[in-house]
């Protein structure tokens, strides 16, 4: 981590900016705003979604490992989050709460840098209750053989330069493996984006 994991979490907000003015910003409010009571979100980073989620979240769990991103989430608490909004330290793949005590889970561009999405999944499957929703917006492998390899490529460059994000996993298979089935499906890209990092999915799986 170090100097790169500080710069990261430092310049996170700045780098998105354009990219989140261009759509993303819009994505992460249609698929937020109707998500309520306990929710825990997965890879909180600087609480980018904070403002997206309505009163009808009566809980919030933020998990987020990185303490150079978990110091930014937590002072946009102090300014301005009234709500019950806890911060854990807790990584994606070693969740420490109940089983079956979340109405809803979220995760934002975070499965591309789990160090095992598998393992991160099945957690959020065990904390989730028998019929709860998986909110994903996650920019994944391209369906264009040609960018598709270019991904593969260039991955090693992506994980050098952002904190070991993967451009090219399959998140939407995995999350099917995992024992979620998809309720709602949209495609896209993330524009202003580097091509390679653009494809993008957001939807709704509901733990069976």
């Amino acid at each position: 981590m170090g100097l790169g994991a500080w710069f990261f979490a430092a310049t996170y907000d700045a780098m998105l900016k354009g990219v989140e003015a261009a759509g993303l910003g819009e994505r992460r409010r249609r698929l937020l705003g109707d998500a309520a009571g306990r929710v825990i979100e997965i890879g909180g980073g600087t609480g980018v979604n904070l403002s997206y989620y309505a009163p009808a979240v009566t809980e919030l769990v933020m998990c987020e490992p990185a303490p150079q991103m978990a110091k930014r989430l937590e002072k946009k608490l102090v300014v301005g989050e009234r709500r019950a909004v806890r911060v854990s330290g807790d990584a994606a793949e070693d969740i420490h709460e109940p089983r079956d005590s979340f109405d809803v889970a979220v995760s934002t561009l975070v499965l591309c840098t789990v160090s095992d999405p598998r393992r991160a999944l099945a957690e959020l499957h065990r904390v989730l209750r028998p019929g709860g929703r998986l909110l994903f917006l996650e920019h994944v492998r391209a369906d264009n053989p040609r960018l598709a390899r270019w991904q593969d490529r260039l991955n090693f460059l992506n994980r050098a330069i952002a904190q070991g994000c993967n451009c090219n996993r399959d998140t939407l298979a995995a999350i099917r493996a995992a024992g979620f089935e998809i309720t709602s499906l949209e495609r896209g890209e993330m524009k202003k984006a580097p091509p390679f990092v653009r494809p993008l999915i957001v939807g709704t799986a509901i733990r069976r």
